[in-house]
């Protein structure tokens, strides 16, 4: 079997981590994707078959400290954080499933990461940020606890067992919220192509709730935002003439924006604005620059909205999985 090289790209911005600064005129969403904010290639094929009863080892960004987990304590954690208790059964699992297969990905991915301090990863569970804890969770579920923590629990429980393999290793199932009806290719994200990480159908998340979303800018907000970044940008003149082409990738998100003069990545691009998504339109009328957004995230591996809308059409976990992560193997933990 052929043996693929650990590679991180870590590309923070991409999340809704970041204060917006005030620069956006939109109230803010839950970050549903903290975890899936980087993709490590999947490991050699050699290495070592997950065991499922190591423990998880997270560094909370707010604290400092290495949090010990199990792995359902992790796994469960992950659900409650990731998806709304509203959703179908099947799709929470779909959901553990990926939650623990990414998190083995990580830790091979960060082996010699020596900023994580023996670390796999880092979340913010405090913040629902990566997974959350029971305590956070009885807080923020209220009255609803015991049948929320019942559901995620049991959907968790009946696949622990269960992770997605590529090559004979953790695949890097990453995860978003919505896609613009496509997911999207991992290269056109983090420039590395992994082969079960492709465009595939995700047409039944147009139907979600502010799938469309729509912020404005003024043009000092917008200049504020970009013109320190953008090195060899000119921001002068009338802010009609400030962007130009735009190119999309075969799946529709911005591939590049002409901004200032210069070429910009759509990823990019979304990071430096706050934006919801890469697939975005730009126009400028009434003195304000009007950006419509389809989707939340950055599109690549599982919808999530997808997932729970293929769960209740009749659809099981593996299913869901095949479809969003093609070519990659579900099978037991040692």
């Amino acid at each position: 079997m052929k043996k693929m090289a650990v590679i991180l790209f870590l590309f923070a911005f991409l999340t809704f981590t970041l204060p917006f600064a005030g620069l956006l005129m939109q109230s803010t969403l839950p970050d549903l994707n903290t975890a899936s904010s980087s993709v490590p290639e999947s490991s050699s094929s050699s290495a070592s078959a997950p065991i499922k009863d190591e423990p998880v080892l997270v560094l909370d960004e707010v604290t400092g400290q290495i949090n010990t987990l199990t792995m359902r304590e992790y796994v469960i954690g992950a659900v409650m954080a990731e998806m709304p208790a509203t959703y179908a059964v099947e799709a929470m699992k779909a959901q553990a499933v990926a939650a623990h297969t990414y998190a083995l990905a990580l830790k091979a991915a960060n082996a010699n990461d020596d900023t994580l301090q023996g670390a796999w990863f880092k979340a913010s569970p405090s913040m629902k940020q990566g997974y959350m804890t029971e305590d956070s969770a009885r807080l923020f579920w209220g009255d609803a606890f015991d049948t929320n923590y019942a559901k995620v629990s049991g959907a968790v429980d009946s696949v622990l067992n269960e992770v997605l393999l590529y090559d004979g290793a953790p695949a890097s199932t990453c995860y978003h919220a919505i896609s613009n009806g496509q997911t999207e290719a991992s290269e056109n994200v983090w420039h590395q192509a992994l082969p079960y990480l492709v465009s595939v159908d995700s047409t039944f998340d147009t139907t979600a709730d502010n799938y469309e979303y729509l912020v404005t800018f003024t043009p000092q907000q917008m200049t504020d935002a970009l013109s320190r970044s953008l090195a060899g940008s000119d921001f002068s003149g009338s802010p009609s003439t400030w962007f130009g082409e735009i190119t999309y990738t075969p799946a529709g998100y911005v591939a590049e924006i002409q901004a200032g003069g210069v070429g910009v990545k759509g990823t990019d691009f979304r990071s430096l604005l706050g934006l919801r998504s890469a697939c975005f339109t730009l126009e400028y009328i009434d003195n304000v620059f009007a950006i419509t957004t389809r989707g939340y995230g950055h599109g690549v591996g599982l919808s999530q909205y997808g997932a729970n809308t293929m769960a209740l059409t009749g659809s099981t976990y593996s299913e869901i999985l095949a479809h969003y992560y093609p070519g990659t193997q579900l099978s037991q933990t040692a």
